[in-house]
Formats: structure tokens, C-alpha cells, sequence
């Protein structure tokens, strides 16, 4: 899985007509900048209004997934984001002026190929995963749905589903590897029951359907005269049956299990409301959209859980996104004041640094001799100097400017940071920068444990 967020490198558009409003309109994506995420905008309504790929915004869930905000409706977005999940692209603007996403040919794979037409274009941001921390469970016993999620350093989705047909017995399909979804999911198609056509049809919905975007599965005996009105249901001058039940129209399969995938394809899609990328094993049974999106609302209601207390992590074998040669030419401070190692993460609200400390620091022998403990105001001057790489972000000429802390509040110690312990500083803005003065939270960690805090005030001072 990516470390490094990713969103394309030019627009690119698709255009035709959606699945279930049957409304032609083009879609665009867009680049977009770090920690964005997934956004929809409407150019089709009076102020092209934005709705957040977000679970919350989910307002109905007749046969595909429809989010909402502002008053601005977008139908059937899972095949969209399973696209963008699966090319692992964090940051997109799509733009649509219609209500509907186009249905293509009922999968994700023209997503995809759009999207690596435009070019994957590496961002400056490491990826804000949720790893999983403990069991979450979703189970509908009437209906036999069941999810479950399990820790897991990596992202891997297995589902199963039975229909009780005679013409699709029980299914599986995995994917142990989201780099592969291109290959292995992104085609498998949507699909649709015989005996739910008709009342699809009759709810106003699939006013877009047809036999070029979607398998339609005939389980049951149908006569020459049910034939002629599902040709003039679907707009066509004929269809058929290879036998007496299959595949309407005897559209050729893309593989034996191509509706467990697409099931897959779905909840990947589906999963992505979730807001950012995660980390687990999601094992599967029955899966809807329905059964999706409550099984992400338990997913999210966690990580909203844990973010208050999120913690920085390092991974010692990821290379850092600002060495300590990139750190020496923005930051002023030389030895022994020189007080930041690495930065490993940076965007335009955040940062994170690291300080190793070792007893080799020159301020050990005479504090506390005997009973070193690193002084509390080097652990603010090692944090607001990881701060400073933030403030210095806000320009495109870093060099040419002072980075200078000019204000410190409700500043706390809580642990001793002692040789031998890996300092991580997170710092993210909390106010916009104005006249060169802004203000920042910081925070700082070892071993998983909050050591230090405090708010500062910062001003950028440009260098004569």
C-alpha cells in the first residue's frame, strides 16, 4: 500500500448516462491538493455546489448509494470511488453536471482508464490511514448479512454471497492486494435479478439500464411472449436466452464469479465514505449497500473514537519526507541547537517531526547529573523548530525567510524524556495565516505517551 498520498495530474472527463435516472452528463476529475479527499460538485446547480464523499451525507440506498449536502444530490457513487480507491488516488474534485455519475458498462473499468490516462501524480503527504484497532461486527440475521473487520497492517476484503438460485450457486471473491483491483475487480459488472427487473422499473429507477450495462441473471423459465416484453422494456428489437434461464441475452460472462466480485467492487466503493484510507481484513456475507454503509458508520463512529487521542506513528522504514539536509537548509539552527532529525509527515495544516535523543546532548552533564532528563524548554524549542517547518510550507521560497516563535500558552509537561527515547512532535495549525502571524497546537510523544503540549504563536519574517 502507498505511503505517499496521491491525486492525478490533469483533468479528465467521461460522459453517458446514469443507471438509475437515465440522465446524460459528463464527469470530470480533477486534481485536488493533500487531504482533500473525495469530493463531488454539482456545475449543473445555481452556486456548483460541493457534497463530501462522507457517510453522513448517505440519503438513500434504492439499489446503489446516493450522498446529499447542501441540497445537492449525487446518485450511485460507489463505482466512481471504487475506482479512485482502488488506483489508491486520495485526492480528487469530481465534477458533474448531472445527478448521476454515467453508469458506463455497469463496472469501474472506464473509471480506471481514465484516471491512469490522466497520470497518478505523488503528493508531499504521507497517507492518513485508520488501522483497525479491534473487532467491529455488523450482522443482520433476518436478512443473513453479516460483516466483520479485523486488525490488519494492509487492506484485504473477502465476501461471499448466495442468492438461493439455481443459476448462481454461492460465490466468493477476494483481493488480497489493492494494487490488483485494476486488474481483478475494476470489470466485474452490476447485475440484476429477472424477477427485480420489472419492479426496478416500475420504482423509477434503471431508467438507464440496459443489456451493454449490466448482466441481467434469468432464473426462471421465461416464454417467446416475456422475451418480446423485456425487448421492449430494455429498448431492444430482440433478446434471448441461451436456456431457459442464464444470462438474458446470453451476455458472456467476465468471470465464473464476476457477481461476488462486483459485490467486492461495491464495498470497496462503498467503504470509501468512510473518509480515509484503512488498514484491515474485511470479511464478508451477503453484503448490500445497505449492509455497507451501516457497517461504515460503525467504522467511522471508531475512528472518530480514536482520533482525539491519534498518535503520530514512525515507520523507521519509510524514508522521511524532509531529511536532515533539507531540514539545514530551511531552519537556521545549528548544533546544539539543531534540534530536529526528521520530518516524516507535512501538508498544509500539519507536520510531524522527529527528535532522537541520545546522551550525547551537550545539556545532559549539567542537568540533573546522575538523573538525566532532557529539559523541558529544549522539548519546547525541539517542537516549535518542527513547527517552524510548518510555517516556512506557507511559501514557495522557504529560504528567504525567518521562521521566529514569538508567543508560548498553556505550555504542560507531563512525562520525563530521558536518552534513549524517540521524540514525536505533531504541530498543525490553528488559525489562518495573517500578516505573517499564526497560531499553532503542538504536541509531543514518546512511546506512544504525550510528554508535552502547548499552543504557540508564530511569525514568518522575510529575510533582507
Amino acid at each position: 500500500m502507498n505511503t505517499k498520498q496521491q491525486t492525478i495530474q490533469k483533468a479528465v472527463s467521461v460522459s453517458g448516462v446514469g443507471l438509475h435516472t437515465g440522465i446524460a452528463a459528463t464527469m470530470t476529475f480533477l486534481p485536488a491538493p493533500t487531504n482533500h479527499g473525495y469530493k463531488f460538485q454539482r456545475t449543473d446547480l445555481p452556486g456548483q455546489p460541493i457534497v463530501d464523499a462522507d457517510v453522513d451525507n448517505v440519503v438513500d440506498l434504492s439499489r446503489g448509494t446516493t450522498i446529499e449536502q447542501s441540497g445537492a444530490r449525487i446518485n450511485t457513487v460507489e463505482h466512481t470511488l471504487a475506482a479512485l480507491v482502488g488506483l489508491q488516488i486520495d485526492n480528487a474534485l469530481i465534477q458533474l453536471d448531472g445527478p448521476e455519475p454515467p453508469i458506463m458498462d455497469g463496472s469501474s473499468i472506464q473509471f480506471i482508464e481514465a484516471l491512469r490516462s490522466a497520470g497518478i501524480d505523488e503528493q508531499n503527504a504521507t497517507r492518513n490511514y485508520f488501522e483497525i484497532s479491534e473487532y467491529v461486527h455488523y450482522k443482520n440475521d433476518e436478512k443473513g448479512i453479516e460483516l466483520a473487520a479485523l486488525p490488519l497492517s494492509d487492506y484485504r476484503l473477502t465476501v461471499m454471497v448466495d442468492y438461493n438460485s439455481r443459476v448462481i450457486s454461492s460465490q466468493h471473491a477476494y483481493l488480497n492486494d489493492i494494487s490488483l483491483f485494476p486488474e481483478q475487480i475494476a470489470n466485474c459488472r452490476t447485475f440484476v435479478f429477472l424477477h427485480d427487473l420489472e419492479t426496478l422499473y416500475k420504482q423509477n429507477l434503471i431508467k438507464g439500464g440496459d443489456l451493454t450495462n449490466a448482466i441481467v441473471i434469468v432464473d426462471r423459465e421465461v416464454n417467446d411472449g416475456e422475451l418480446d416484453y423485456l425487448a421492449d422494456l430494455l429498448h431492444k428489437s430482440k433478446v434471448g436466452v441461451n436456456k431457459r434461464e442464464g444470462i438474458l441475452n446470453n451476455t458472456e460472462l467476465h468471470y465464473p464469479n464476476e457477481m461476488a466480485r462486483h459485490k467486492l467492487l461495491d464495498m470497496v466503493g462503498d467503504l470509501a465514505l468512510i473518509g480515509r484510507p484503512i488498514k484491515a481484513q474485511i470479511l464478508a456475507a451477503r453484503p448490500g449497500h445497505a449492509a455497507n454503509i451501516a457497517f461504515a458508520k460503525k467504522i467511522k463512529k471508531l475512528m472518530v473514537k480514536n482520533a482525539a487521542n491519534q498518535v503520530p506513528k514512525y515507520d523507521l522504514s519509510q524514508p522521511p519526507v524532509l531529511d536532515i539536509n533539507r531540514i539545514s537548509q530551511l531552519l537556521p539552527h545549528r548544533y546544539p541547537f539543531q534540534m530536529v532529525d526528521k520530518i516524516i509527515a507535512l501538508d498544509e495544516k500539519s507536520v510531524v517531526g522527529i527528535k532522537n535523543v541520545t546522551m550525547n546532548e551537550p545539556f545532559f552533564p549539567g542537568h540533573f547529573p546522575g538523573n538525566p532528563v532532557m529539559p523541558g524548554v529544549m522539548q519546547l524549542e525541539s517542537m516549535a523548530q518542527t513547527g517552524g517547518i510548518l510555517v516556512l510550507s506557507t511559501v514557495p521560497d522557504p529560504e528567504n525567510y525567518w521562521p521566529f516563535l514569538v508567543g508560548i500558552e498553556n505550555c504542560r509537561f507531563r512525562r520525563n524524556v530521558l536518552p534513549g527515547d524517540t521524540l514525536i512532535f505533531r504541530c498543525e495549525f490553528t488559525t489562518p495565516m495573517k500578516r505573517g502571524i499564526v497560531k499553532m497546537s503542538g504536541r509531543g510523544y514518546v512511546n506512544d505517551q504525550l510528554v508535552c503540549e502547548a499552543e504557540m504563536i508564530a511569525s514568518l519574517v522575510k529575510k533582507k
